[in-house]
């Protein structure tokens, strides 16, 4: 009886102690809304003095956000003028790559109308393995370039994007930022289910996604930047 007795003391002591845990786990997480109007942008990268300011709340316990990185990447201008440049650099070796493939392919029918063993075949073979040679060269040479030029593009792109999550969240005193996938999900495609099924987020409050916030930091940032050496740059869609 006594062990019964016990073990029940120490059943009920643990069945609290859970209790206790989950409220305090309800209370540090505290109030959570961060919307976009409340998200104020630090002093470097603010508006005018005719936007909207709105002051940092002070709320007890921690604050959480969200953000979707992959749709600042898809929709930041800065990022997408960019993409677009190393787009157009592929595009343009591309139209040269299809003009040596047309030589060697020239060169190669010449080959098949001479006689195997002379001079002149002997000759257009050289040149034939010559511009094949050359071409796979070129292509392997250019595609690096292009591909390490792209992982360039998003690799520093990121870094400015941390450091901007950085500034708007310290100036918000915000403690805290998640990835946000916000793809939507193909039901028909594995990959798209796994990644859905694998999300850091499986919800949020809306209130708390900051995605347009940092979006707009960005794109002032840009914007100064641009002034500075007198280029211009359309503004990015907003979500």
């Amino acid at each position: 009886m006594e062990v019964e007795r016990c073990s029940g003391q120490r059943t009920a002591a643990l069945r609290a102690f859970g209790q206790a845990a989950l409220a305090c786990a309800v209370l540090a997480v505290g109030p959570l809304a961060i919307s976009p109007a409340s998200a104020q942008l630090p002093a470097s990268a603010q508006r005018p003095a005719s936007a909207q300011q709105v002051s940092p709340l002070d709320q007890p316990g921690h604050r959480v956000a969200v953000i979707d990185v992959g749709y600042v990447f898809k929709n930041l201008p800065a990022i997408q003028a960019q993409v677009s440049k190393v787009k157009a650099e592929l595009a343009k070796h591309e139209a040269e790559v299809k003009q040596k493939r047309d030589t060697l392919n020239q060169a190669a029918i010449r080959l098949k109308s001479m006689r195997p063993g002379t001079t002149e075949y002997n000759r257009q073979e050289e040149l034939v393995a010559s511009l094949d040679s050359k071409l796979r060269l070129d292509m392997r040479r250019r595609h690096n370039e292009m591909s390490e030029a792209e992982t360039k593009i998003y690799y520093d792109s990121y870094l400015r994007l941390a450091a901007a999550v950085k500034a708007v969240a310290v100036h918000n005193n915000i403690n805290l930022v998640l990835r946000l996938g916000g793809d939507d999900v193909d039901s028909q495609q594995r990959e798209s289910v796994t990644r859905h099924v694998m999300r850091n987020v499986v919800y949020h409050d809306a209130d708390i996604n900051i995605t347009d916030t940092v979006m707009r930091y960005l794109d002032q940032q840009s914007k100064m930047s641009q002034a500075a050496t007198g280029g211009g740059a359309a503004s990015g869609t907003q979500r």
